[in-house]
């Protein structure tokens, strides 16, 4: 059996988190996805959504069959625990693939780093995208 994971945000979801989820998943036979703790996320503006709530939306969906909170201290933890055979990156995460395998090999674990480079071809295909039309949208009008 091939063990994927998949990470993530996943702030408003959208048909591209979708997309990344199911090219993750036909790459091998079970696909559990660590969905990023809210003090873990730095790279980038803060979540909107609650992340037990972020999770909950991202375990629902077809192609997932498990979705997990990733640990607060050690991001790694979770992988160390999981052993996965394949971690698939989205095209615009922030991650050096070379770099992420340099530091699971320090820590015992080789699973192939596989980065999903399509996209959705949508306009708002992206969390900060839809925040944005929202606020254009509803500037200075009550919603």
């Amino acid at each position: 059996m091939t063990l994927v994971v998949a990470t993530g945000t996943f702030d408003l979801l959208h048909p591209g988190h979708v997309l990344y989820l199911e090219r993750s998943k036909a790459l091998g036979d079970e696909l559990v996805v660590i969905v990023a703790r809210d003090v873990n996320v730095r790279h980038k503006a803060k979540p909107i959504l609650p992340e037990e709530q972020r999770r909950r939306m991202i375990e629902s969906l077809k192609p997932v069959d498990r979705a997990i909170l990733g640990e607060v201290g050690d991001i790694f933890r979770t992988i160390e625990d999981l052993r996965p055979d394949i971690i698939t990156l989205g095209f615009d995460q922030h991650f050096d693939p070379l770099r992420l395998e340099h530091d699971l090999f320090r820590r015992g674990l080789h699973p192939r780093i596989v980065r999903i480079e399509e996209q959705e071809p949508c306009e708002l295909c992206s969390s900060r995208r839809i925040v944005n039309k929202i606020l254009e949208r509803f500037r200075g009008r009550r919603i």
